[in-house]
C-alpha cells in the first residue's frame, strides 16, 4: 500500500491553495470580475489577472473538479511539495499559462480555473519523480502528453463544459504543462550550477 505524504510540510502548500480558491469563490461577483483573466483588462495593465485568474471558478462543480485534481496531485507527488516551493510553482505555472493564452490564443478572451496550473504542477512532479529514480514519472509524462495531444486534436469535452458552465480551455492545459516542464528544467540547471560552484570552492 502506498503511503500518502501526510506530513505537514507536504500538505501546507496544497491546503493554502485550496482554501484560497474556496474563499475567493464565495467572495462574490465583484471580486470575480476583478481577478478573472480578461484579455481586455490585461491590455489596460491589470497584470495581476495573469495569476489570479487561476484562482477563480465558474461554479461549484468547476471548483470541486479542480480541488479533486489538486488532491490527486498531492497524493502522487506531495513529497516534493515544500510549502514555499509549491506556492512559487503554482504562481509561475499560472503566469506561464496566462502568458501563453495571451500571446498564442488571442481568441480566448476570458479564462478562469486551476486546471492550467495543475497541468504544470503535474508535469513538474512527474519530472521530479524521474529525477529521483521513479520510473512511474515516465508513465505519467507519457499519459499527460497523450491527454494534451487528444485535447488539441479532438477539442474539449462537451459534458465537462456543460457541468462547469464554460468551454474547457484546452490551450490553457497545454501552456500550463509546458510551463511546468520549463520550470523543472530551469530548477534542475540551477541546482547543478550551484553544486558545481560549491565543488569548485571545496577544491580551492
Amino acid at each position: 500500500m502506498v503511503a500518502l505524504p501526510v506530513k505537514p510540510q507536504f500538505c501546507v502548500g496544497p491546503i493554502i491553495l485550496a482554501l484560497t480558491a474556496i474563499i475567493l469563490f464565495f467572495a462574490g461577483t465583484t471580486i470575480y470580475d476583478l481577478l478573472a483573466y480578461d484579455r481586455y483588462a490585461l491590455q489596460s495593465m491589470e497584470t495581476w489577472r495573469l495569476v489570479t485568474g487561476s484562482l477563480m471558478h465558474t461554479n461549484g462543480y468547476h471548483l470541486l473538479l479542480n480541488i479533486v485534481g489538486l488532491a490527486l496531485l498531492w497524493a502522487l507527488h506531495g513529497e516534493h511539495y515544500q510549502p514555499l516551493k509549491f506556492i512559487k510553482l503554482f504562481i509561475w505555472c499560472s503566469l506561464g499559462t496566462s502568458v501563453g493564452i495571451y500571446f498564442y490564443s488571442p481568441t480566448l478572451i476570458w479564462y478562469v480555473g486551476l486546471s492550467g496550473a495543475l497541468h504544470g504542477i503535474f508535469v513538474w512532479g512527474a519530472c521530479m519523480d524521474l529525477l529521483n529514480g521513479l520510473r512511474t514519472g515516465g508513465l505519467l509524462l507519457a499519459g499527460v502528453t497523450a491527454k494534451l495531444a487528444y485535447e488539441q486534436y479532438q477539442g474539449s469535452s462537451a459534458d465537462v463544459a456543460s457541468l462547469i458552465d464554460a468551454q474547457v480551455a484546452v490551450d490553457a492545459h497545454l501552456y500550463g504543462a509546458i510551463s511546468g516542464g520549463i520550470l523543472f528544467l530551469l530548477m534542475w540547471l540551477f541546482t547543478r550550477a550551484v553544486g558545481r560552484l560549491s565543488a569548485r570552492r571545496e577544491t580551492l
